[in-house]
C-alpha cells in the first residue's frame, strides 16, 4: 500500500516493476521500506500497492516493485532489522539571545645574454594551483553549501537531542547549534520560521531538548517559550508506541521500570476519567499518550507520567472540531468515522507523510480505501500497520500472516492505533486533501500521488 520509519524516520535503488498477472493481485516482492515505527529513516520509500487478490487464493510472493505503502528499506525476504521503534546581529533580544534575523555572508631580468629558462618552475606552479582548487572544490565549497543547505548527511529523525543555547547567541549561532545537531537540517527553514513567527527579540537562552529532523516552526516556538530540559525532562516524539513510550520512561526516571510502565498503561485505569478513552480496544492506551516534552520533577510515578500524557491528549482534542470533520468526510467520502477511528487512522497517516501536506494527501487516499474505491475493496493495504507487529521491516512472508494488523488480508483499520499520532497527523486526517487518488510513493525528496495503478507504476520506474 502506500504508505513513518519511530515515530516519524528519518538509501535505495529504484528497480523495475512488472505488473501483476491479474487485476487486484498485488506485487510478490517484499516492500522496500525505511522503518518509521520511532523514528523514520531520513531517505525511504513510501508508496502504494496494487491490492491483494480476494478470491480466497493467499496473496502471491512480490516482485521487484514496491509494494505496500510504508517507507522501507529494500532487503531480502528473510531480513529483518529491528526499528528504533527526518546572520548576526549585534544587539541582543530582550531574553539575552540575539535578534535571529539573517545577516549577508616579480622576476628580475637577466643581464647579458638570454638563456632559455627551465619548464620545471612553471610546472610545479601549474600544479600547486590545480591543488589549490581542488582542496576548494572538496573542503571549502561543500563547508559552506552544508551551511547553507544542511549538507548531505542523512539522518534518523525523532532521536532526541540536548543542546544549549548560550546566553547572547546570534541568529547565526542558534542555526549552526540546530543545523549541526540536525534538528532543523536546513538554517534557510529556521529563518523562515522566525520570521514567520515574529520571534527575532523572543528566543530564550538555556538548554533544550529536541528530536531530529524537527519542524522548524515547532522549534522556534519552543526557544520563544524557553527552555524545555533538564535532568527530570521526558521528551516523547511523535510516533512512538506504547512499548517506546515504556523504554523511554524507565530511562529517564530510575523508580519507574519498564514492566511496571507497561502494566499500568491500560485504558480501563483511566476510562472514568478520560472520556475519549471509550472506544479505545484491547484495553490499550496506544494512540493517546502524547508526544511532548514534559518536566515531571525527580521522581513521578508510573501513573503521573500517564496521566501527564493524557492530560495533553485531552488538551489538544479539544482543539479540534472532530464532529464538524466526521461529518464532512462523511459527505465527501461516504465513510464514517468515529473519534477513535480517526486517531486510529492519523496514526498510520503519522507514519507514511512527512510533513503536513502530505498526509492530509495520504489521509485522502485512505478514505478512498475505505470508500472501496479501489476494485469495490476496502483495503487500507499499509505496511505500517504490519511494522506495528513485526517491529522493524516487513517481508513477504509477514504480509501472508494472518495478524488483524494486516491490512492486506483485513480490510478497514486495525484494531488499534499503531503509534501516537502528532497534532499535525490528527489535523491532517480530520482535514484530508480533496483527491481521487488511490496510490502513492514518497522518498525523503520525491512524492507521486496517482488515480491508477499504471500511473502508480510509472512513479519508481
Amino acid at each position: 500500500m502506500p504508505s513513518a520509519s519511530d515515530p516519524r524516520q528519518q538509501n535505495r535503488t529504484r528497480q523495475p516493476a512488472s505488473r501483476p498477472a491479474q487485476p487486484g493481485q498485488r506485487p510478490a516482492q517484499p516492500t522496500q521500506r525505511a522503518a518509521q515505527p520511532a523514528a523514520r529513516s531520513v531517505q525511504s520509500f513510501s508508496h502504494s500497492a496494487q491490492p491483494v487478490q480476494r478470491t480466497g487464493q493467499q496473496p502471491t510472493a512480490r516482485t521487484a516493485q514496491p509494494a505496500g505503502g510504508t517507507r522501507f528499506k529494500q532487503q531480502t525476504p528473510t531480513q529483518r532489522t529491528q526499528a528504533p521503534q527526518s546572520h548576526s546581529h549585534h544587539a541582543r533580544g530582550s531574553h539575552g539571545v540575539a535578534p535571529a534575523t539573517r545577516s549577508s555572508y616579480n622576476t628580475h631580468a637577466r643581464r647579458g645574454a638570454q638563456k632559455k629558462s627551465s619548464p620545471v618552475p612553471m610546472i610545479i606552479g601549474v600544479v600547486v594551483a590545480v591543488l589549490a582548487l581542488v582542496a576548494i572544490a572538496f573542503f571549502v565549497v561543500p563547508a559552506v553549501k552544508g551551511f547553507f543547505a544542511g549538507g548531505d548527511t542523512k539522518v534518523t529523525a525523532g532521536q532526541q537531542v540536548t543542546v544549549t543555547i548560550p546566553d547572547g547567541a546570534s541568529g547565526d549561532t542558534i542555526a549552526s547549534i540546530l543545523s549541526e545537531n540536525h534538528i532543523v537540517e536546513n538554517p534557510k527553514d529556521y529563518y523562515a520560521a522566525v520570521k514567520k513567527l515574529n520571534a527575532d527579540m523572543s528566543l530564550k537562552p538555556g538548554t533544550y531538548s529536541f528530536t531530529t529532523l524537527m519542524d522548524a516552526t515547532k522549534v522556534v516556538q519552543q526557544l520563544m517559550e524557553g527552555p524545555n530540559a533538564g535532568s527530570n525532562a521526558l521528551t516523547i516524539p511523535e510516533g512512538l508506541t506504547v512499548d517506546q513510550v515504556a523504554d523511554r520512561v524507565a530511562q529517564a526516571y530510575d523508580g519507574i521500570s519498564k514492566e511496571d510502565f507497561l502494566n499500568q498503561a491500560k485504558a480501563s485505569n483511566y476510562v472514568d476519567d478520560y472520556s475519549f478513552l471509550k472506544g479505545a480496544a484491547n484495553d490499550s492506551l496506544e494512540g493517546f499518550l502524547f508526544p511532548k516534552t514534559y518536566s515531571l520533577g525527580d521522581s513521578p510515578t508510573a501513573d503521573d507520567v500517564i496521566r501527564a500524557m493524557l492530560d495533553q491528549f485531552k488538551t489538544e482534542y479539544k482543539s479540534l472540531d472532530f464532529a464538524s470533520c466526521e461529518a464532512k468526510i462523511k459527505e465527501r467520502y461516504g465513510v464514517e468515522m468515529s473519534d477513535y477511528d480517526i486517531v486510529n487512522l492519523a496514526s498510520i497517516v503519522e507514519r507514511e507523510g512527512l510533513n503536513a501536506d502530505q498526509r492530509a494527501h495520504v489521509a485522502s487516499v485512505f478514505y478512498n480505501r475505505l470508500a472501496g474505491k479501489l476494485d469495490g475493496l476496502r483495503y487500507l493495504n499499509s505496511d505500517a500497520t504490519m511494522m506495528y507487529v513485526t517491529g522493524g521491516e516487513v517481508t513477504a512472508d509477514d504480509l501472508q500472516s494472518d495478524s488483524p494488523y494486516n491490512t492486506y488480508k483485513h480490510e478497514g483499520l486495525p484494531p488499534t492505533p499503531i503509534c501516537s499520532p502528532s497534532l499535525e497527523a490528527l489535523k491532517a486526517t480530520l482535514e484530508p486533501t480533496d483527491s481521487d487518488d488511490l496510490y502513492f510513493y514518497i522518498t525523503q525528496d520525491e512524492e507521486y500521488f496517482s488515480k491508477t495503478y499504471e500511473e502508480h507504476q510509472q512513479s519508481w520506474n
